[in-house]
């Protein structure tokens, strides 16, 4: 009669442990052996406990002079702005126009956050967004975290693993000390936040081999995002990425943040009417949203930009492209639509989604069809505030 598995491991480690205890074998030895024996019994079992790198960034939340339209034209028609598109863009004696102090996150080279690491140029089209941070399941995302702004913000990561310490927000939890240290970073204060990436933060089995959250400050969430402050992660499967964390099985990645931007409630509101509009004493003390100078500080962006004005999004014939699409906080739905190509979201063939407050969709695109091509929220009043880029699809590359 054959023996059991587990059996045989017993059996095995009894051996083992003779032989450690004999000076023959050491500790490591005997564990090598358990997990092997543990392997044998439970298929998996090794990837399961598999432990992963620490990967470490350095994101200070800054403030910056932010233009939505740094071409000062619709890109899209090439013309000057007109009509609903001059009113939010155009500025006047009661209007802001399409520059405003702003707060972004942004990565440094190292702790003394004197060094901007570089944006690559294929990912300036990524505009207001803040870093990527990347993991693999089974790594830990270690943010040293500096607050260069002049209000108290913070990181509030979705999806991945955090403790009390490395919530970011703050309220009324039952912890004290220690634990509130995270929930929001003081003027000129640094803090490191840890966020261990579990199985419960990647992809399931039906999904493809990466999964996309995202963070932000939540000491204020309305004025903080409305400032700014937000940004992507990627956790990609175990066993399937690259040493940098991305994907094996995806020749290019697309971040795109499809955000109505409320500068009515940013955090620098104030700051911005008396710095950019012609006339500030001609603002409405109380607008609402019956206010057309309300409407005017509605942006409705791609990454930060309308009309077109973010670089442009480029990429091949028959490459494997995967779309990491989010949104903001605010009070809308929006309806990405692609010209010209299709892709698979959750499980089905479409070239529009649906994406509400704070979504986040994993889009499949293999591009067949080369040109230039409208990338565009369906929602028709954001189409028409600026809610619109292009994407350009080229050739294949020549081998």
């Amino acid at each position: 009669m054959r023996s059991r598995p587990e059996n045989v491991c017993v059996k095995l480690l009894l051996i083992s442990d003779s032989l450690m205890n004999g000076g023959v074998m050491t500790k490591r030895c005997l564990w090598i052996a358990l997990v092997l024996c543990l392997e044998f019994v439970v298929p998996g079992f090794s990837d399961q406990t598999a432990v992963g790198q620490t990967r470490t960034y350095f994101v200070a939340a800054d403030e910056v002079v932010w233009d939505y339209a740094p071409s000062g034209i619709n890109q899209i028609t090439g013309k000057p702005f007109e009509g609903l598109a001059n009113l939010a863009m155009q500025q006047g004696p009661d209007r802001i126009g399409h520059v405003y102090k702003k707060a972004q996150y942004r990565e440094y080279t190292d702790a003394s956050f004197s060094t901007l690491k570089p944006r690559p140029a294929e990912l300036e089209y990524l505009g207001i967004v803040g870093p990527l941070l990347r993991a693999e399941v089974g790594d830990t995302i270690k943010v040293t975290f500096k607050n260069n702004t002049r209000y108290t913000v913070s990181m509030h990561p979705h999806g991945v693993f955090y403790t009390k310490s490395s919530e970011g927000a703050p309220y009324v939890d039952g912890t004290t000390n220690s634990d509130k240290a995270d929930d929001g970073v003081q003027p000129g204060g640094t803090y490191t936040y840890i966020w261990p990436v579990p199985e419960r933060a990647g992809p399931t089995a039906h999904e493809q081999s990466s999964s996309f959250w995202m963070y932000h400050s939540h000491v204020n969430e309305t004025a903080d995002v409305n400032a700014g402050l937000i940004g992507p992660i990627i956790v990609t499967r175990r066993g399937e990425a690259k040493p940098d964390g991305s994907p094996k099985d995806v020749d290019r990645e697309i971040i795109a943040l499809f955000a109505e931007m409320d500068e009515n409630v940013s955090l620098y509101y104030n700051e911005n009417v008396q710095t950019y509009a012609g006339n500030p004493a001609s603002v409405p003390k109380l607008p609402t949203f019956a206010d057309f100078y309300y409407l005017s500080n509605l942006k409705e962006c791609i990454n930060g930009f309308v009309f077109g004005n973010g670089p442009m999004i480029t990429m091949h014939k028959g490459e494997r492209v995967r779309w990491y699409i989010f949104s903001n906080p605010n009070f809308e739905i929006h309806a990405p639509h692609w010209h010209g190509n299709t892709v698979v979201a959750m499980n089905m063939r479409t070239d529009v989604l649906s994406l509400l407050p704070m979504g986040m969709i994993v889009a499949e695109m293999v591009p067949d069809n080369p040109g230039t091509w409208l990338f565009h929220c369906h929602v028709n009043p954001h189409l028409d505030a600026g809610m619109v880029t292009r994407y350009r699809v080229e050739e294949n590359k020549t081998p």
